[in-house]
């Protein structure tokens, strides 16, 4: 009991930087948290004594398993018709717990998660594990059955895929982002065009994710999003963080309805992300809903 009880211990100490790594391979907290339990049943098994380096040990094994992970998903979603977005670490506005603020050090925003799903699974890792956690590419090869040179080249085709994306960097002052985003809110309920094109970015991106078996639907520009920049009839809006940004919790009826995660940069907003399958918006907002 006391060696398990002494190993448990040596492991929770690993679980922040293990969840962070999951998640930004997952863009899941929920898939992130298995794999870090996988991690934990296969330490369980293991001869402790014979690992020189828990932390390595326990990083490859769960991104291993976050590798699996996402290879079973693409197969998933060649079965059928369907994306999602990432799923957000939402939070009452303006709070995050400990265990939130470690699994978004070095500010995951949502916007570059969506960039990383488009990923293949094998640059992903490599992408996640070198860019973000600077593990050599000798050890990230063996995971993907690469040489080091085959995976250094997935490593750079994942970075150009972001550099392309051109990814903008939030602004660093969230209640001067949450200042733009109610001027979009009130803009939107006065019917204020001119309004609404100062507060947005000329290249401004919404997607829409309205759950499992429907395409996520992108817009692009600043008339497109105009166009559907109104609050459902009966809607109440709560400010929440949505993965450290700002972000709004759409009720109607005291019902979730949806989760939107605004990216603000210099001072416009240059993306929106909606979510509208309640039972996930349920689900991902359970915390902020309990607050209310």
């Amino acid at each position: 009991m006391e060696e398990t009880e002494w190993l448990a211990r040596r492991f929770e100490e690993h679980r922040p930087r293990l969840r962070a790594v999951a998640y930004r391979m997952l863009g899941s907290v929920t898939e992130a948290d298995d794999a870090v339990q996988d991690a934990w049943l296969q330490l369980n098994r293991s001869d402790a004594d014979e690992i020189d380096n828990l932390g390595g040990w326990l990083t490859t094994v769960v991104a291993r398993e976050c590798l699996h992970m996402l290879r079973t998903r693409r197969r998933r979603r060649e079965d059928f018709v369907g994306e999602r977005l990432p799923d957000p670490v939402v939070a009452p506005d303006g709070y995050l717990d400990p265990e939130q603020e470690a699994l978004l050090a070095d500010s995951v925003g949502f916007a570059l998660l969506v960039v990383l799903d488009s990923l293949t699974p094998a640059e992903r890792l490599a992408f996640v594990l070198h860019d973000m956690f600077e593990l050599p590419f000798e050890d990230i090869a063996r995971l993907v059955e690469r040489s080091p040179a085959a995976t250094r080249q997935l490593a750079s085709r994942a970075r150009r895929r972001v550099k392309v994306a051109d990814v903008r960097a939030p602004d660093v002052d969230v209640a001067r982002q949450r200042e733009v985003v109610d001027a979009f809110f009130a803009a939107t309920r006065a019917g204020d065009f001119d309004s609404l094109v100062k507060l947005l970015d000329p290249d401004i991106v919404l997607r829409a994710d309205f759950g499992l078996g429907k395409r996520v639907i992108e817009y692009r520009g600043v008339h497109e999003v105009v166009k559907l920049a109104r609050a459902p009839r009966g809607a109440e809006l709560y400010p929440v963080l949505v993965n450290g940004q700002v972000g709004t919790l759409v009720t109607i009826d005291g019902q979730p309805f949806s989760i939107l995660a605004f990216t603000v940069a210099d001072g416009r907003i240059v993306e929106i992300d909606g979510i509208r399958d309640p039972g996930r918006v349920q689900r991902l907002a359970a915390t902020v809903l309990r607050t209310q």
